[in-house]
């Protein structure tokens, strides 16, 4: 079993096939620093690696009886399983983020209709305001602000996501509720 690829890993997949768990360990314990090494280079994110290498050797025990010496070797075959589940795993966690990160137009969009014309007047005037101020923020600062209130992250998490220091983001989203109280202040009878 030394290169991984000869017949004994064959005749270990069968074994696996077979229901025989001893095997899945011998399997296990020869490939497992091979599967979680290149999950890792993949997600760089080692705690979510060693989660993602036991899904392949789940997903081994369960697709041993699948595997034919067509698929590839079983080295092969199994860095195959690991690299799809890793990138299964990165769109899984890109499309999280994506439905996370709503704009604030979807964000006035889902609000609850008003339950009159008079009601709904006053709302649509107060969402006008409100974009009018939001417009004349500056981009970090309308960055920071939508990460803190429309997705609610915490200033460590807008930190790690947008690269910036801890006290640049703190300091953005001060500045940028202070300019956006300023201009409110003229409107504050209209709202």
């Amino acid at each position: 079993m030394a290169d991984g690829e000869g017949p004994s890993w064959v005749a270990t997949i069968r074994r696996v096939a077979q229901g025989d768990q001893g095997a899945l360990g011998e399997l296990y314990d020869a490939t497992s620093p091979m599967v979680l090494g290149l999950i890792q280079r993949i997600l760089k994110d080692y705690p979510t690696a060693e989660e993602i290498t036991l899904d392949v050797f789940r997903q081994v025990w369960r697709s041993a009886p699948t595997y034919t010496q067509e698929k590839g070797p079983p080295v092969t075959w199994l860095l195959m399983l690991a690299r799809s589940r890793a990138i299964d795993h990165l769109r899984s966690r890109a499309r999280g983020a994506k439905e996370r990160e709503r704009s604030i137009e979807v964000a006035f969009a889902h609000s609850h209709p008003d339950p009159n014309p008079e009601m709904a007047a006053v709302s649509e005037s107060r969402r006008r305001i409100i974009r009018e101020v939001l417009a004349e923020l500056g981009p970090e600062q309308l960055e920071v602000l939508k990460l803190a209130f429309f997705d609610g992250l915490s200033h460590v998490e807008i930190a790690e996501k947008t690269g910036l220091p801890l006290g640049t983001v703190k300091g953005r989203i001060r500045a940028g509720m202070m300019r956006m109280r300023e201009l409110l202040e003229p409107q504050m009878g209209a709202l």
